[in-house]
């Protein structure tokens, strides 16, 4: 039987399923994939080959790297990171609700804090903490005088630096989260008289975590990174306890190259933290989206039939 188009041409019928299993089964061939994979094997190995012949003595990589310097130096990054991204969280939650305030002089507030310290870059920001004693000369309240110099130790001054900096970008993480949460999940809980403060906290930030959580994990590993900055004001993290180091014995190389295995060695360790953390948070997302699948397939199957 044949069928005609919108033209009124005669057209053959298209095969059934009976007539396409009899036909060969021809694989599709990938050329420029096996291509562009062969290039990258190369290259690889071109530059493998290259570090392997060039003038560094890894058996100083191999003897520094449990050295105690560099191991108190990667516990300070680690510590520094931690304090610094606890700070920004606390803050970043904080402004965000600021941010989402009805009141404007708060949500004006917010909006100056956001657009300040995103603006400033962090090595700038790290500077003015850690000379801070130029322009106030003593800190404290009422009786209680302290020398800034002092307080402001190179601690202090990276914890700040960086825990303030990247608050204001949690802050504007912690809103998008919020925001995502669907406004009916909200009005179900007023419905059932749930106060403000329970429907934020069992409502609103259970689900908003689902979006939060992947960018944060993120911004942890770039605090870390970042830390290495802290070297400029004289903390003694990973970098500067390498670079004391090469100072002495001239193998600035080697150093460096001990500094970045022990950050690839630490950003992997959070990366299975946060997929662990994504996928707690995430669990009754996943089971929604496996069971759609499973009754679309399930449909898809019956209508075959």
């Amino acid at each position: 039987m044949t069928s005609t188009d919108r033209g009124g041409t005669a057209t053959s019928p298209a095969p059934g399923p009976g007539q396409l299993a009899g036909l060969p089964r021809v694989p599709l061939r990938h050329h420029g994939r096996w291509i562009s994979a062969a290039l990258v094997i190369v290259l690889l190995a071109l530059l493998a080959r290259a570090f392997a012949q060039g003038s560094i003595e890894w058996s100083v990589v191999g003897r520094y790297l449990t050295a105690g310097a560099i191991l108190h130096g990667l516990g300070n990054t680690v510590v520094i990171t931690l304090c610094s991204m606890a700070l920004a969280i606390v803050l970043g939650v904080v402004v965000a609700v600021m941010r989402m305030s009805a009141n404007p002089v708060t949500r004006t507030v917010a909006l100056g804090y956001i657009w300040l310290f995103r603006g400033v870059p962090v090595l700038l920001q790290l500077l003015i903490w850690y000379n801070l004693a130029l322009v106030f000369p003593t800190i404290g309240f009422g009786s209680f005088q302290a020398r800034t110099i002092d307080v402001m130790t190179p601690f202090v001054a990276a914890l700040l630096g960086l825990g303030i900096n990247m608050s204001a970008y949690t802050a504007e993480l912690v809103r998008a989260g919020i925001l995502a949460v669907d406004r009916g999940q909200i009005e179900a809980a007023q419905a059932l008289s749930l106060t403000p403060g329970q429907i934020r906290r069992r409502v609103v930030l259970p689900q908003a975590m689902r979006v939060i959580v992947p960018p944060l994990g993120n911004e942890f590993i770039s605090t870390l990174k970042m830390s290495s900055l802290a070297a400029v004001i004289t903390f003694g993290e990973i970098l500067e306890s390498a670079e004391f180091i090469y100072y002495a014995n001239n193998r600035v190389i080697e150093l460096l190259i001990v500094a970045a295995i022990w950050y690839l060695v630490v950003v992997s360790v959070l990366s299975v933290i946060q997929h662990f953390v994504e996928r707690r948070f995430g669990r009754g997302f996943q089971h929604t989206t496996r069971r759609a699948a499973r009754a679309l397939a399930r449909r898809e199957k019956e209508n075959e039939a």
